[in-house]
């Protein structure tokens, strides 16, 4: 059968490089797409075409040879499963974020770029983990249930924003910058963390991970996967990272106006021109680490915070309005810039490994 994937953004891309690789003997003829918007016309030399015109030329006998499978965030698969069938498209199937990050993980392993957690084997020592899930108050309920490892625990985000409780801890107690979550987003509770959990001097801080992950996007992590961090000297789990062509520069243009983007650059040459050195080489390679998630171990995520706010805080300033004039979360997107660009920089320095971004519905 011919085999389509829905979707052209990181997450399509990525399945197609997967597929690619791993069954060289199927051949993807499109990519699919509801409308062009902003999306480009070629992927990896292959087209994206409009959903509407490429079903109408095909006949019924056709339809019935194509399969399709959907690639997007879950949220909005619901609703594309109901216009391939209205297009007569019926053989399609879900990739989930768990068969995503199979693909990705068996797909960049091959490459020994990005490294799996799963590919370490298990270890005797039990790291000490503490993973705190984003939540604001303002969440769309979830349809599905996730059960929590004890190791997680929700954190508000915002919640000097508003007087309704959704956890029991909040990112407005002790030194925080609750208010700036509009801007910040999830990186609010990563502000707690630093401020309030990172900087207490335990003498068990070598065994002690800290991570955050979102209400309905959480990093993959078994028990297993808990036994490999403290004997396989892990210091920093990410999700797999997202290709994006050209490179992800020219994909930040769809989240970051260009005033917005010359205060970030802008603030790392001022603060961080080692890092300024290498901005160009990272931002014309093709992956990026979204979403703000992480796990690592407590020492290594407490410097990384220390980076990393002082350049949001400067970009913050220097953004035309400033960050107390707007309410449009960029300051979260530049996060996942300054992300990709630290771990990116410091892949020889620190031990990286990488794990699924489970996407809750």
């Amino acid at each position: 059968m011919e085999l389509v994937i829905y979707g052209a953004q990181g997450i399509a891309l990525g399945a197609y490089e997967a597929i690619n690789n791993i069954y060289p003997q199927r051949t993807i003829s499109c990519f699919l797409v509801s409308q062009r918007g902003a999306n480009a016309e070629i992927l990896s030399g292959v087209p994206v075409l409009e959903l509407e015109p490429y079903a109408n030329a095909l006949s019924c006998d056709e339809k019935k040879e194509v399969e399709i499978l959907i690639a997007t965030p879950e949220n909005v698969m619901p609703e594309i499963e109901k216009a391939l069938d209205e297009h007569g498209l019926f053989c399609h199937v879900r990739l989930t974020s768990q068969r995503w990050a199979e693909l990705m993980g068996y797909h960049l392993v091959s490459n020994k770029e990005f490294i799996p957690l799963s590919a370490l084997p298990i270890g005797y020592n039990k790291a000490e983990v503490h993973v705190f899930m984003a939540k604001f108050y303002k969440d769309r309920q979830l349809d599905s249930t996730y059960h929590m490892p004890e190791w997680i625990t929700p954190i508000q985000v915002g919640a000097a924003l508003c007087d309704e409780r959704v956890a029991n801890i909040l990112d407005c107690d002790g030194e925080n910058i609750s208010e700036k979550n509009v801007n910040y987003s999830e990186l609010t509770a990563l502000y707690w963390m630093w401020k309030n959990r990172l900087n207490q001097k335990r003498s068990t801080d070598k065994n002690e991970y800290f991570g955050l992950i979102h209400y309905r996007r959480i990093l993959e992590l078994t028990e297993n996967d808990i036994l490999k961090l403290s004997d396989n000297d892990v210091d920093v789990v990410l999700p797999y990272p997202m290709p994006y062509e050209p490179n992800i520069e020219v994909h930040h243009e769809r989240y970051l106006a260009e005033g917005d983007w010359k205060a970030l650059v802008t603030a790392i040459e001022e603060l961080q021109p080692a890092y300024s050195e290498r901005l160009s080489e990272i931002l014309n390679q093709r992956y990026l680490y979204n979403y703000n998630i992480m796990l690592a171990r407590k020492e290594v995520l407490s410097e990384y915070c220390h980076w990393l706010f002082p350049l949001l805080e400067r970009a913050e300033e220097l953004s035309v309005p400033k960050g107390c004039d707007r309410h449009d979360r960029y300051i979260g997107y530049m996060g996942e810039t300054l992300a990709t660009l630290y771990f990116m920089v410091n892949k020889e320095k620190l031990n990286i490994v990488h794990a699924g971004c489970r996407f809750i519905t």
